[in-house]
């Protein structure tokens, strides 16, 4: 995102926060609501230019960069500002505990022959989109959750009752060696896009209403610095994402899996 746009973006969700017409923060304050008609006005308000898709300026602020500062200096020590979603076109700012999920450094990196067709490789238009092919035709949800999963649907729109309109970068629906079938979830995030506390719970109020009778198991896949993937999954305790489990692949030609790697695997 360009620095002019970022800022813009900014005041937008600034003015919000602070301005009385909008409900405002007041010390002691945990949510204040807003709907996405306020963001039209407090544009106009600081005559500044919408983007087409009003949407973007949430997806900017919840996914992509910071919280303004005056807003991130009101937050208690141990507490961060999160934007929510609060019914259609409808949202909230919530205060949270403060939850980071990145990829731990340390862990061991798995090897995983590249199945990934070249074109593909040539003609992704961004890093989402990328990943979430990689993704795919390495059948890395299969290999990560042991489960056999199929792609239902990428980009799933859809609305949640108490929580508006979501998005879902891509779903699978799966079935293990006993026969539970499962509905997976999945958030893609390259570039500075971070894993969310959003998103996730987004994806589990989702998936217990639109697949009641399936278990759902969410995932998040992430491209490292160094071109490894970083998978996660992920649920939900006491407010707070909390990994379940996490893997570390990287894509390579076959025949840069050494004997001694698969032994070390075996092991």
């Amino acid at each position: 995102m360009s620095g002019t746009k970022e800022n813009r973006y900014k005041q937008l969700i600034e003015h919000i926060f602070f301005d009385p017409a909008f409900g405002s923060y007041k010390p002691g304050t945990t949510e204040i609501s807003f709907t996405r008609p306020d963001i039209e006005r407090a544009a106009a308000a600081l005559a500044i230019e919408l983007p087409k898709n009003v949407g973007d300026v949430l997806y900017a602020i919840r996914y992509r960069t910071d919280m303004p500062k005056q807003i991130v200096d009101t937050q208690p020590e141990g507490e961060e500002w999160i934007i929510e979603g609060d019914g259609r076109a409808r949202y909230k700012f919530a205060l949270v505990p403060i939850n980071r999920i990145v990829p731990n450094r340390d862990l061991a990196t798995i090897k995983v022959p590249d199945a990934t067709p070249e074109i593909i490789g040539a003609y992704a238009l961004n890093d989402e989109q990328a990943l979430l092919a990689r993704v795919r035709y390495n059948r890395l949800i299969d290999v990560f959750l042991a489960v056999t999963a199929y792609s239902l649907q990428s980009h799933m729109r859809t609305s949640v009752a108490g929580i508006g309109q979501i998005e879902i970068d891509e779903v699978y629906v799966g079935l293990d060696r006993h026969g539970v079938q499962y509905v997976i979830p999945v958030q893609a995030k390259g570039g500075k896009d971070q894993l969310s506390v959003v998103q996730t719970k987004q994806d589990l109020g989702c998936c217990a209403e639109k697949f009641p009778d399936l278990v759902c198991r969410t995932v998040s896949a992430q491209f490292m610095d160094d071109e490894r993937i970083a998978m996660f999954e992920l649920t939900v305790q006491d407010g707070r994402v909390c990994v379940v489990d996490e893997k570390h692949y990287r894509l390579v030609p076959a025949n840069q899996i050494g004997v001694d790697e698969l032994r070390a695997y075996r092991r």
